[in-house]
Order: structure tokens, then C-alpha cells, then sequence
């Protein structure tokens, strides 16, 4: 039974947001209150009705109902949670502006948790219902792959995998593996085979075919309402997120797609990151900051702090703020650390091992510079080295350089005096920031703290 219900999918979502908007403003009126018989008779009625229209208009705005059939469980769910906090946004500036007063603000704080867990809750039943009817077969799609080569193999066990996803392969269509597993034909028998078997989709490799024979696909699928989507080349697009964008009625391939690009994730990281850093200002070097002044004072002469240019967000420098832990030399602005380097003072050796050294950044955090998380910034002397031996390392600044990072909890803290060591670190720098969500940022703090107190056998 393909394509059932495909066109509710949208519908269903969207009915049950706007049902949470309404249960979540009732619900926490009724907590409040005591009771919900006096919501309609109230400016209650008339703030729900303004509340259900800003909703819609958020919705829209993001692009909640967009439908993929393939899309991550935590994708979703994200999804959501933007659409909420822009929700949150816009009703606070409206009431602010219009100085409402008749809403406690209790009354407010309820409906934004109620609302934010019955629509988590609605997404989260709605995918997993969906996915369970597709294993069924419902709105199932017949799909077909023209070239037998590494990627349509790929995609075939793909399908396999994820009958959640409710594509049927067929099989493969190709002129040089005729015999072979899987493979039902040349590419001359496609169309055929696609009208007889009513195929939904052509899985195409466009490198394995003739111009001629794309073509002809091209003008096939147009004529009979059939979709084709084209497989890139195996290995020429490493990293790669292809994301597809309009220039009027140009449509232009980004071959990068970043999540940090988003306005709302934009704005989610900026405001966790002057949160945090806040927090480590005031509580923490407020005090910690006087007591490793003096122990470095003690120690050797010299400045507390080491103050470096490093390269930062679009290749913009700043100055990096570090606390010194190496005696006063004219070349540690241009020299790397290494194992048992013997410029490192007695206390810069307990600073470095602990982290501590680092601690100063919060600053940089604070004033934009840095965040929280992202790839570690280098010195410019090695910034310039690294670009020259390493593929694809200014891609690392496209976004703001961080305390830690993923490339540092899996073990590329420190030393890098190796070209695998560099690589290594710019391939995991590379997959956060296409990958980033705010829960991979939760979780590299969370294993950042954990390696300081146990002790990192790579910090020198």
C-alpha cells in the first residue's frame, strides 16, 4: 500500500501542536488557579488565541512540518525544541511590548515546560508510530539503483537495515554486471522495468553511465512522474553535507552544510556559552585566579598571564588568554610544547596536567572570542604550518574556536608534532562542526571534566 497516509503526515503534526498549546495553557491555568473554570470567561481565552496564531507563525518560520522520511530521532526532537524556544521568544517580547499584566508568572513558566514535554512527547509518538507501520509495509516506496559500483552497494544495505524507513530495493541496473547479485538488468531495460513494477524511485550513479544514457533517465523519470536522485562518486566528497539553497529560481549545491549556520543554534550556543563562562567567573576565578597569581609569581618571574594571537572564526585573530607556565623565553609565541619541554616551570607543570592554565579563556568565552567547545585555536606560526601538510584544516574556522573539543576527548589533547596527530584532530574537528547539537556539546563537557579529575595521560 505505497504513498498511504504520506500526505497526513504533516497534518497529524502540526493538529497535535496546536492541541499541546492549548491542553499546556489550560493545564497550567488549572494549577494556578485551583480550578479551569474560569479560563474562558478571562483574557485567558484571548491571549490562547494570540498564543495559537504565534505558534503557527514560528512553525512557519522554521519549517517544523517540513517532512523527510529519513531524519534521526534527536533531529526531530531538536526541531522541536527550536520551534519552542522561538514560541517562548516571541510571546515574551509581546507581552513586554504590550505590557500585559494579567498573567502570573508562574502561570507562563508552566505552559512553556507543559507545552515544550507534550509536543516532545507528540513527535516522539508520531515517528515512532510512523516507523512501525512502515516496517508493516505501509507507504511503502519501490526503489531501483542504476550502477553496481561502491556507493549503490552502500545505499542497498542502507535499505536494508532501516525497514523503518519502508524503502523496498528491487535491484541493481547495470551493463557491465549483468549476472551479478542483485542486478535485474542493463540500463536500457530501466524504463521498462520501472512502468511494469510502478518503481517510486531511480537511485542513479551518473559516473558509471554515458552522458547519453543520463539523459535519456532525465527525460524518462520527467515524462512518467517517476523521482531520480544522483550518488556522488565514492571518495571525491569526503566530509561532505550537500545542502541545496535558491538564488531566485537558481538552485545552488552548498557543499558544506553547517548546523552552526542556523540563527536559533547560533543563538542556543552563544547563550549556553555566556551562561557557563559567567558562572566560572564568578564562582570560580574569582577566588582560584589571586591563588594561582601567587603561586606562579612564586614560582619564577615573570607575567601571570601568556598572551597570544591565535585564529579564530573566519580566520579573525585574537588574543588568547592563558596563565604563564613556561619561564619567560623569546620564543614561546612561536614554538609548540613538547613531552618534557624544560621551559615548563615546576607550578606550570601541575597548571598544564590540571588544565588549569586554560582556565583564563573563560574570558575570551565571555567577550566572543572563543566557546565553550569547539576546535582547539594554534598558535599562527603553526596554524600556517598545518595548512600546508594538512587537507582541508582551514575548514576547523568556519566556526568559533573552543576550550576543549571533541578532537581532545578522543584523545588529540596535546602534542601533534605528528602529521597523523594533526590529521586526526582536524577529521574530528571537521565532523563536529557538521554534526554539531547541543546535546554532543553536553557531552564533550561532560567527558572534559571527567578526564581533569581522573588525570590526562596527554596533558604536558
Amino acid at each position: 500500500m505505497p504513498r498511504l497516509y504520506i500526505k497526513y503526515i504533516k497534518l497529524v503534526h502540526s493538529v497535535g501542536d496546536i492541541a499541546a498549546v492549548v491542553i499546556s495553557s489550560i493545564t497550567a491555568f488549572g494549577i494556578v488557579n485551583g480550578t479551569i473554570s474560569g479560563f474562558s470567561g478571562s483574557g485567558y481565552l484571548n491571549i490562547l488565541l494570540y498564543s495559537l496564531v504565534a505558534w503557527v507563525v514560528c512553525a512557519l518560520l522554521l519549517g517544523t512540518y517540513r517532512y523527510y522520511r529519513i531524519a534521526r530521532t534527536l533531529q526531530v526532537l531538536l526541531d522541536a525544541v527550536k520551534v519552542v524556544l522561538l514560541y517562548v521568544l516571541l510571546l515574551e517580547a509581546a507581552f513586554n511590548i504590550i505590557n500585559v499584566q494579567i498573567f502570573s508568572r508562574t502561570f507562563l513558566i508552566l505552559h512553556y515546560i507543559i507545552l515544550l514535554g507534550l509536543v516532545l512527547f507528540w513527535r516522539l509518538f508520531v515517528t515512532y508510530t510512523i516507523r512501525y507501520f512502515r516496517k508493516k509495509g505501509y507507504n511503502s516506496r519501490k526503489v531501483i539503483i542504476v550502477g553496481y559500483g561502491d556507493a549503490g552497494q552502500e545505499l542497498r544495505r542502507f535499505f536494508n537495515m532501516h525497514p523503518e524507513y519502508a524503502y523496498r530495493f528491487i535491484g541493481f541496473f547495470d551493463d557491465q554486471a549483468v549476472g551479478q547479485p542483485h542486478v535485474v538488468g542493463k540500463v536500457e531495460d530501466i524504463e521498462r522495468f520501472v512502468l511494469e513494477n510502478e518503481v517510486d524511485e531511480i537511485y542513479c550513479s551518473p559516473y558509471e553511465l554515458s552522458k547519453e544514457q543520463v539523459i535519456r533517465l532525465l527525460d524518462f523519470v520527467d515524462k512518467n512522474l517517476v523521482r531520480m536522485k544522483f550518488l556522488p562518486e565514492p571518495g571525491n566528497f569526503e566530509f561532505k553535507k550537500f545542502k541545496i539553497d535558491f538564488y531566485d529560481m537558481i538552485p545552488v549545491l552548498i557543499l558544506r552544510s553547517i548546523p552552526l549556520d542556523d540563527a536559533i543554534n547560533k543563538m542556543l550556543k552563544r547563550i549556553f556559552d555566556i551562561g557557563f563562562s559567567l558562572f566560572v567567573i564568578v564562582f570560580i576565578l574569582s577566588w582560584l585566579l589571586p591563588v594561582l597569581a601567587i603561586l606562579i609569581k612564586l614560582d619564577s618571574k615573570g607575567p601571570v598571564f601568556f598572551i597570544q594571537d591565535r585564529m579564530g572564526m573566519d580566520n579573525k585573530v585574537f588574543r588568547c588568554f592563558k596563565l604563564r607556565s613556561m619561564y619567560t623565553h623569546s620564543d614561546n609565541s612561536v614554538k609548540g610544547t613538547a613531552r618534557g619541554d624544560a621551559r615548563i616551570t615546576r607550578i606550570g607543570d601541575f597548571l598544564r596536567k590540571s588544565s588549569l592554565d586554560e582556565f583564563p579563556q573563560f574570558f575570551n568565552v565571555f567577550l566572543g572570542h572563543m566557546s565553550i567547545v569547539g576546535p582547539r585555536p594554534h598558535m599562527l606560526k603553526l596554524n600556517e604550518e598545518y595548512a600546508m601538510i594538512v587537507d582541508k584544516y582551514m575548514v576547523r574556522h568556519f566556526i568559533k574556536p573552543g576550550i576543549t573539543g571533541l578532537s581532545q576527548v578522543r584523545g588529540y589533547r596535546g602534542d601533534t608534532s605528528e602529521v597523523y596527530q594533526i590529521r586526526g584532530r582536524v577529521k574530528l574537528d571537521i565532523f563536529y562542526l557538521e554534526n554539531w547539537t547541543f546535546l554532543l556539546d553536553l557531552k564533550i563537557i561532560f567527558f572534559t571534566v571527567y578526564n581533569m579529575l581522573r588525570g590526562d595521560d596527554k596533558a604536558f
